[in-house]
């Protein structure tokens, strides 16, 4: 076995519990998964994946010209058609979710 050391790190105590559950359904222990994160920091010599603001800002209706708007409207729309929906239950709770409310 290659010979290991301690990495003391801070992190937020909910974001810990939410990553432990996620990790224990996957069978990875959290030293696991770090070790993997830090192989791939080490094989793409920075961070695995994007680190960026998003693209967008949510739609806000207050700014929209009509046009601006009936054009959100109808996109909404085609999603409902296509059946590209979720539950309100299942909405509130991502947002609960998201904004830790």
């Amino acid at each position: 076995m290659a010979k290991t050391t301690n990495l003391y790190i801070r992190i937020e105590p909910k974001l810990k519990e939410q990553a432990e559950l996620v990790l224990k359904q996957l069978g990875i222990p959290v030293s696991n998964a770090v070790n993997m994160f830090l192989k791939q920091v080490v094989m793409q010599r920075g961070i695995p994946f994007d680190v960026k603001l998003p693209a967008t800002k949510p739609v806000g209706t207050a700014g929209l010209t009509e046009k601006e708007l009936n054009a959100e409207l109808e996109e909404g729309y085609a999603d409902f058609v296509q059946g590209n929906t979720k539950s309100a239950e299942k909405t509130f709770s991502d947002i609960r979710k998201d904004y830790e409310i």
